[in-house]
């Protein structure tokens, strides 16, 4: 299976919050019920639940990791060569002006 984009990683993580929220407020409605029945599927609710919380944080605390690691990278390489870094910026910023120029 392919990588997903910071993006799409950023769109599942709301999208279970979304659902995590949903399922504990569903949690909550039906807490009066008594059923046998009711009681054993809010028991397998809740642990799908609580796995689905701590897989939340687990994508959550990898993805900071690797926007920290991103981050010293780049950090590391502008402090190793400043002229290139410069070189890059004033480019990429000559590339932005001429775009917004021509219109």
């Amino acid at each position: 299976m392919s990588e997903l984009t910071a993006t799409q990683k950023d769109k599942l993580m709301a999208d279970l919050r979304v659902v995590v929220a949903d399922a504990e407020e569903l949690l909550k409605l039906t807490a009066g019920d008594v059923g046998e029945s009711t009681a054993g599927l809010r028991e397998r609710l809740q642990q799908r639940l609580s796995d689905a919380k701590h897989s939340l944080l687990t994508l959550q605390a990898s993805a900071t990791e690797k926007a920290k690691a991103a981050g010293h990278a780049a950090d590391d390489y502008v402090h190793d060569h400043p002229w290139k870094a410069i070189a890059v910026g004033a480019g990429v910023g000559l590339v932005i002006g001429l775009l917004i120029g021509r219109r």
